[in-house]
């Protein structure tokens, strides 16, 4: 029997089971896709722990994931988009992506490009459609200049291009460890911390048009501090400062659709898109670290291939915390800046 990775109570990693499921049998308009790389994204682990319990409560048992690259193994009544046999992106809404078998609507699956990876597709949905949400949502023109922050993880990663494929000047904020990479495409990188401010006024000449907050813990605070208007932020992860102060939180929800995944995937495939921490496994891996370690942490050590990627590629802790996979941090209490 094909297997699945559940969780009947909210926890850790601890609570991660591969368990035996019945073959999924594709129903009208939905396509069965043999997985050959799913994703993990830290909001997955969020539910799984019980953070968005109120919002967003698990039916137990339940499954995890919603990125995934694989081949279309069967497909149901009415579908004409996709063929048994074709090679695809995809995602699911239904938390299942961690599995051999994943039913999937047919429209939401995109053609695999010859030079994308199945790991690199297998992470691409998630971390992907929230960069390109976040970006669209402060309207870059060429010439304008956006502060990202966490620039150097998952989505802030792929944020940071996406911005300077619109032309605009990018100033991305990180650890020093990831200030060459940054600067490697473009990016002007500035060191977070104490007077972070101070560096961002000097890097950006006086002016800052936008600002994409992929970090949260005063993010918003300083963007205002810096002049920005409400309606050119976004912060993917600071809610309580969006609703004080009007600001916007567009990601995932606003881009996830076929169309911007597929975008994506375009990029992707010449390598005008890259990706320093796409979080994906291919799944008999991911089957064989689940099933025979004795402490699930393993996974979540084991999961990123370092050739599964297009630029430097550091281990971090995707599966059970940060978001932008750079060491948490926050702007200091008495300012932030």
């Amino acid at each position: 029997m094909p297997r699945a990775v559940r969780f009947d109570r909210y926890g850790g990693l601890e609570v991660l089971q591969l368990v035996e499921v019945d073959r999924p049998t594709p129903g009208p308009g939905k396509v069965l896709v043999r997985v050959k790389a799913a994703g993990i994204n830290p909001g997955e682990s969020s539910i799984r722990k019980g953070m968005y319990a109120d919002r967003w409560p698990a039916t137990f048992p339940s499954g995890q994931g919603s990125d995934l690259a694989g081949i279309v193994e069967e497909v149901g009544p009415g579908v004409a988009n996709v063929a048994v046999g074709d090679e695809v992106i995809g995602f699911t809404n239904d938390r299942s992506s961690q599995a051999e078998y994943v039913l999937v609507e047919s429209g939401h699956t995109v053609p695999r490009p010859a030079n994308v990876s199945w790991e690199q597709g297998g992470a691409l949905f998630v971390a992907g459609t929230t960069a390109y949400a976040a970006i669209r949502s402060v309207a870059l023109s060429a010439g304008d200049t956006v502060v990202v922050s966490g620039a150097a993880g998952g989505v802030g990663s792929i944020a940071v291009q996406l911005a300077r494929n619109a032309g605009a000047k990018v100033i991305g904020l990180s650890s020093e460890a990831n200030h060459k990479w940054l600067a490697d495409h473009g990016v002007i990188p500035v060191p977070y911390g104490d007077g972070v401010e101070d560096r961002i006024r000097a890097a950006s000449g006086g002016r800052v048009d936008s600002f994409v907050d992929t970090f949260g813990g005063g993010y918003v605070e300083l963007a205002l501090k810096l002049g920005v208007a409400p309606n050119r932020i976004d912060t993917i992860i600071d809610f309580a400062a969006a609703a004080k102060y009007g600001v916007k939180t567009e990601g995932n929800h606003e881009g996830a659709t076929a169309d911007v995944l597929a975008q994506l995937a375009g990029l992707l495939a010449p390598a005008a898109l890259r990706s320093r921490s796409l979080r994906s496994i291919l799944w008999p891996r991911f089957a064989m670290l689940i099933e025979n370690s004795s402490s699930v942490i393993h996974v979540a050590r084991s999961f990123l291939n370092p050739n599964s990627c297009l630029g430097a590629v550091r281990l971090p802790p995707w599966m059970d915390g940060g978001c932008s996979g750079e060491r948490r941090h926050s702007l200091p209490k008495r300012s932030p800046g």
